[in-house]
């Protein structure tokens, strides 16, 4: 479906709000700095330019590896707690509680030098990914319920007169409206994830964050290293959130 003029218009003036605020805080960046009289010296970055891409790829790969994780760890956590049974309906409660009740940090620290290590599993990638997308899961979980128990009950029993299965009613008439009402979260969470990505460096994963250190260490110029970190993240994340808007004009209708 092509997009209308108006959309179209509406892109183009959120792109030039983004590139007006985009001069200003550049502008204030600069004013500041010159205050300061800092002295600006890029060839510690260039010289780390291949570890710099090598740590972000790295951080693509892992943080598109735990969306995938997180996505269907959150589907599932969801269906357990709408599930019939008592006993599965707590238990995924209880995981979910458990996840969001503790801090990321910690999680990795003791599932990999706990878990993993009585394990003997010396993976710190693969322990890395199951840890952050449980971790985004559970978030998601929560997400995907609110937007399933946002289905008004009319339409269920409308579904169910109509001879529609369980499995049915989920497929046709409950995912489809909740995949539009979850995508706002859902997009905000996976956003969050790329950024909590940083915290695998603890487990001694050299992604981003980690090369960075590695070379503000090596160069003693940290605003050098951290400001193309910050940009790096943007242009991931600015794209991402791009797209969750676009999706959700595609998939948006009158009720």
């Amino acid at each position: 479906m092509a997009d209308s003029p108006s959309s179209t218009v509406s892109s183009a003036r959120r792109m030039l709000y983004a590139a007006v605020l985009l001069a200003l805080v550049s502008l204030g960046f600069y004013a500041l700095f010159s205050t300061v009289q800092y002295r600006w010296s890029w060839e510690g970055v260039w010289r780390y330019r291949q570890q710099f891409a090598y740590g972000w790829l790295t951080t693509l790969s892992l943080s598109l590896a735990a969306m995938v994780l997180s996505v269907v760890f959150g589907f599932l956590l969801m269906l357990g707690r709408r599930a019939p049974w008592e006993p599965v309906r707590m238990f995924c409660g209880g995981v979910v509680e458990l996840v969001r009740g503790s801090p990321l940090l910690v999680q990795l620290l003791i599932g990999h030098y706990i878990i993993a290590n009585a394990l003997r599993l010396d993976q710190p990638v693969f322990t890395g990914i199951i840890l952050l997308g449980c971790f985004e899961g559970a978030y998601l979980a929560e997400i995907f319920r609110g937007a399933v128990e946002s289905i008004s009950a009319s339409q269920l029993e409308a579904a169910r007169a109509v001879g529609f299965s369980k499995a049915q009613t989920y497929r046709f008439v409950i995912i489809p409206q909740a995949m539009r009402r979850a995508l706002p979260g859902t997009t905000g969470q996976l956003v969050s994830l790329i950024k909590d990505s940083s915290l695998l460096s603890v487990i001694g994963i050299e992604e981003l964050v980690q090369k960075v250190k590695i070379l503000n260490a090596a160069t003693y110029k940290p605003l050098e290293g951290f400001l193309p970190l910050a940009l790096a993240y943007l242009i991931v994340t600015l794209p991402l959130s791009h797209l969750a808007r676009r999706l959700e004009g595609r998939f948006a209708y009158e009720t």
